[in-house]
């Protein structure tokens, strides 16, 4: 016989409350059999064990509960040689070119976000219908795409492999930025420091493996390939950001998404909203930067490609108001990219107009035309 708890505690097959008494079918279907004549040991017993194995359901669902809030939570790989091209869907710019160079010919990948603001972007019919659509997902992660989480988690749930990019840099601890602001998650804009990024295709390399294990060759020899790259582009960022004077190593733009970026390059970094952008500036956050502005003799300042500038102007003019004349030192790109199809619509792109406008701005030394000689003659 296998001992239960006291019939008045169990539910039925149905959902039902099996009452004391004789020993029913239903009790038997469930697979609980009642009984009357249980002594007081057999009693202790059943106690010890019923605590035990709701300990166990308890560090299940817990465990479940981390798996369901784990950025990625989708496992579902073929059973099957992967008919290629398979399908890859992306959320951000800067997510889908590291993908798109990992998976090479093999996959066929689409981006969602263009040059839009992830921190509020609100999922289409069609974007939700793409993601159902994909083989694999990949987000960045952190919570940068907040508004698309429902959907992430939805697709994941229907066994979809989906997997958060910026999940491998939880380990070791101490890299990612915890504002103050933010007791929830940390900050999301981990591709600003390229040697993490890097880390990234790594990542991105190991889930294609996951998935395509035939591929695994290939996804291993492009992340090579492109971190050495990604190397490159790090330490041209190192070097040149070394060139501006130590006094205007300072990063004044429209809201926190920097944070990496000046921690790996060696730069103080100032903004008038917080890490996102759905959070509003007031009159404080102004004043507080414009005293900044002025007291260490900053000359300027920069907007964001997709953040809207009306506090960056309100600065300049407070600034000018106390005598101090603050420019647009230029436009960066911060949680998008630019075009699809230029230069600066690709990671690399993006960085190296980032660093070489931020550089000439601050009086520091760059070449001409970036990097790779690749920018407008007008960046």
């Amino acid at each position: 016989m296998h001992p239960t708890p006291p019939a008045s505690n169990v539910a039925g097959s149905h959902g039902e409350r099996l009452t004391s008494g004789p020993q029913s079918q239903n009790a038997t279907d469930s697979g609980w059999i009642l009984s009357q004549g249980v002594n007081r040991k057999r009693r202790l017993w059943l106690g010890i064990v019923l605590g035990m194995f709701a300990l166990f359901i308890a560090v299940v669902a817990g465990l479940q509960g981390c798996v369901e809030q784990q950025e990625g939570s989708g496992s579902s790989t073929p059973s099957g040689p992967v008919a290629i091209p398979y399908r890859i869907v992306c959320t951000t710019g800067m997510v889908t070119d590291i993908v798109r160079e990992v998976a090479g010919e093999r996959a066929t990948v689409i981006g969602l976000l263009g040059k839009v603001d992830p921190h509020t972007y609100d999922p289409t019919l069609e974007d939700v219908e793409n993601l159902l659509s994909a083989d694999v997902v990949f987000y960045n992660g952190l919570h940068l795409e907040g508004q698309m989480q429902p959907a992430l988690e939805k697709v994941g749930k229907k066994g979809k492999l989906v997997r958060a990019v910026a999940s491998c840099l939880e380990e070791p601890p101490g890299f990612l930025r915890h504002p103050p602001e933010f007791d929830t998650h940390p900050d999301p804009h981990v591709w600003g420091d390229v040697s993490a990024w890097s880390r990234c295709v790594g990542y991105v390399a190991e889930v294609l493996a996951e998935y395509d294990p035939s591929g695994s060759d290939v996804y291993a020899k492009n992340a090579t390939r492109y971190q050495t790259q990604l190397r490159e582009l790090d330490d041209y960022a190192m070097t040149s950001i070394a060139s501006i004077p130590a006094d205007r190593r300072v990063l004044v733009t429209a809201h926190d998404a920097f944070g990496y970026f000046s921690a790996r390059y060696g730069m103080q970094v100032q903004s008038v909203q917080g890490i996102t952008t759905e959070s509003e500036a007031g009159l404080d956050d102004v004043n507080r930067l414009v005293r900044f502005l002025v007291s260490n003799k900053i000359p300027s300042l920069f907007v964001e490609e997709t953040v809207n500038s009306r506090n960056l102007m309100s600065v300049i003019e407070g600034a000018k108001a106390h005598g101090w004349t603050v420019s647009i030192g230029g436009s960066l790109y911060s949680d998008s990219m630019g075009n699809q199809g230029t230069y600066t619509g690709t990671y690399i792109g993006m960085m190296d107009h980032n660093i070489t406008t931020i550089v000439r701005a601050l009086g520091g030394t760059v070449p001409p035309l970036g990097l790779n000689g690749k920018l407008p003659s007008s960046d």
